[in-house]
């Protein structure tokens, strides 16, 4: 068998406490892209039914815990292939820092798939079992977005992938379940939340560019470049941004959603971030701009939604 090569972390840093260490493998910045679309598509169904605050709460924690399996395995493999190493910045760094052994990373990512199948299986009880089917898909998604032979972590369509998802399909099945069938406007509402989870992905592989060229990945922000990454990334916020004001002047969402626009300054200080630094450490403040942007934009749809529902609909 192969032993787990494990780097010693440096002695003369001081030691983070053992729970401060667990909750950074989740890396919580992106855990946005899991519970707001929850929350956009309990929000939308709410105007077709009365909430199952269970099925809330199941799956809620089942696509958290799917995004949190999913960065341990990104973890995990990332090491395995020699990606992560005590400089990377902006990882978990549970292996190559804190002295976590590389099995035990896979063993807890597999644990809370195991959890969030039994929660699917009973949301899937409660409605349809066809949401067994499409969850297991996502699960699959998360897994081999860094694993297998072929990772779409090392293609262009990382950010395709993540949002449709972790966006769109998660939007989806959280107002399924809740209302037993699916809308069109239910799924026009979707995508600008799926294009900011890709944005967020895509803000993740700007900073990783010139390492993850050099260990041979073929990203989307590799293949554009450095400026070109940036503009498309920009680009992806005017998208979403344009997609709300457009469904609401012809009268598909209500004028609420213009709440959204609060989230503009986050979206304004990630692109000048990016603009102006190209080294990885130096960007951490430009992802966790584009993440914010992201949960403030996504919230602010969901309050929306609320408010328009509590005025006419109540």
């Amino acid at each position: 068998m192969q032993q787990e090569h494990m780097e010693t972390p440096n002695s003369t840093q001081p030691k983070d406490s053992r729970m401060k260490v667990w909750y950074r493998q989740l890396r919580p910045h992106t855990l946005t892209a899991s519970f707001v679309p929850v929350f956009i598509g309990t929000a939308l169904a709410m105007y077709y039914s009365s909430i199952n605050w269970f099925l809330l709460a199941a799956m809620l924690l089942a696509s958290m815990l799917i995004q949190a399996a999913t960065n341990m395995f990104n973890e995990y493999y990332d090491y395995k292939r020699g990606l992560d190493t005590t400089d990377s910045v902006g990882i978990g760094g549970g292996i190559v820092r804190d002295g976590i052994s590389p099995r035990t990373i896979l063993n807890v990512a597999i644990l809370f798939f195991i959890v969030a199948i039994l929660l699917g299986a009973f949301i899937s009880a409660s409605t349809t079992w066809w949401i067994a089917i499409i969850g297991s898909l996502c699960m699959a998604a998360g897994y081999f977005y860094t694993g297998g032979p072929y990772p779409i972590a090392y293609t262009p369509l990382g950010e395709l992938a993540s949002g449709f998802f972790m966006g769109f399909v998660i939007i989806l099945i959280s107002f399924y379940i809740q209302t037993g069938f699916v809308t069109t406007n239910s799924m026009l509402i979707s995508i600008p939340i799926s294009v900011l989870i890709g944005a967020i992905l895509m803000a993740n592989n700007i900073r990783d560019l010139d390492g993850d060229r050099e260990k041979g990945r073929k990203t989307l922000a590799i293949l554009l470049g450095h400026k070109g990454a940036v503009q498309f990334l920009g680009g992806m916020f005017a998208f979403s941004y344009a997609w709300v004001l457009s469904m609401i002047l012809v009268d598909a969402a209500p004028f609420w959603l213009l709440l959204v626009l609060l989230s503009i300054p986050k979206a304004i200080k990630a692109i000048k971030l990016f603009r102006g630094e190209r080294k990885p450490a130096k960007l951490m403040p430009a992802m966790g701009a584009t993440a914010q942007m992201h949960t403030v934009f996504g919230f602010a749809l969901a309050v929306g939604l609320i408010i328009n529902y509590l005025l006419n609909f109540s």
